[in-house]
């Protein structure tokens, strides 16, 4: 595996997701210690140097694979400008309707609804698919009782139904406490998610904190011993020194589970969409995807998430070229 320059940049991950900002005396002195084979070894998508700019949106989920690749990117083609905000699946679904980006990070498939938006507006797209995640209920430490939960059971704490809910409601062996809920924000593909397999449409608990910054979530839950959240697994390992993961009907998320899909029904896999006319008039864009796609399993099992099988990753290159 390569040794990802990013990773040593990075001293926490999540701590910023401005992305294709490095910033840090580390990361300067890293740079200059690096003796260019690490470069050399992630240049295979392209030996031209380019000049252009690129800018995506979208899921934070997606975030930590696509800053790593940025951080990458910036080695191979420094004259690049990639962008890439974090609005949640939805708020970056937005940005790709209205034109505003190359390509748009999501956390679940694209809704009928949005395609349809696409669709009238001129835009054609192409759907990447890039690696795995397990979707992570995490709790406090402290809590020692809800360390293992049934699907059912997280429809009883999550689905509103009007009252002040107590962990004493879900099993009356544990604390008589109320719980404290902490939840991504509803242009979230995590909160969508979290809607379709576990809400199945009805309406989360209202008392929950909602951010689309999952470092809020992950704050909100480590100071707490009565709160429970959820969000990507990358997340989860950054910050399990002071969470738990809760296993879903005895499974624990981990590459294992989460790539063999039991891990079920939290595992999903996570996307990139990007604008065929783009990938056609923008010849950086389409070397960003390029290098994107030979590098994002390496990059995803470098930053928490599972790669897909190598096949995958050759079908979407495959594609790509198909579109140029």
């Amino acid at each position: 595996m390569k040794k990802w320059k990013y990773l040593t940049m990075t001293a926490a991950l999540g701590a910023s997701l401005a992305l294709g900002a490095c910033g840090s005396e580390e990361a300067d002195t890293t740079e200059e210690a690096t003796t260019g084979s690490e470069t050399t070894d992630s240049a295979e998508s392209s030996d031209a140097q380019l000049t252009g700019t690129v800018s995506g949106d979208g899921s934070s989920t997606v975030a930590p694979i696509t800053e790593g690749l940025i951080e990458e990117y910036a080695g191979v083609q420094p004259d690049v400008q990639v962008s890439a905000g974090v609005s949640g699946t939805g708020g970056g679904f937005e940005k790709f309707i209205a034109g505003e980006t190359d390509f748009s990070n999501a956390s679940r498939p694209i809704k009928e609804e949005e395609a349809a938006e696409l669709e009238a507006a001129g835009i054609d797209y192409t759907e990447f698919q890039i690696a795995y995640d397990g979707l992570t209920v995490v709790i406090n430490p402290e809590n020692d009782w809800a360390t293992d939960l049934t699907v059912d059971q997280l429809k009883q704490l999550w689905i509103e139904d009007g009252t002040t809910k107590k962990w004493s409601d879900i099993d009356p062996s544990w604390p008589a406490e109320e719980i404290v809920f902490y939840s991504p924000g509803t242009d979230s593909g995590t909160y969508d998610y979290f809607d379709e397999v576990i809400l199945e449409g009805a309406d989360l608990a209202k008392a929950a904190t909602l951010s689309e910054d999952d470092n809020v979530l992950v704050q909100g839950v480590a100071g707490d011993k009565n709160a429970i959240g959820f969000f990507g697994y990358a997340y989860y390992l950054e910050n399990q020194d002071k969470l738990t993961a809760v296993k879903i009907d005895g499974v624990e998320p981990n590459n294992e589970t989460i790539e063999t899909g039991e891990y079920t029904p939290l595992s999903r896999p996570l996307f990139v969409y990007a604008k065929n006319t783009a990938l056609q008039e923008n010849e950086a864009f389409y070397d960003f995807m390029k290098f994107s796609l030979e590098n994002a399993g390496e990059m995803a099992e470098a930053v928490g998430y599972v790669t897909l099988p190598q096949e995958k990753y050759d079908e979407g290159l495959k594609t790509l070229e198909g579109l140029k």
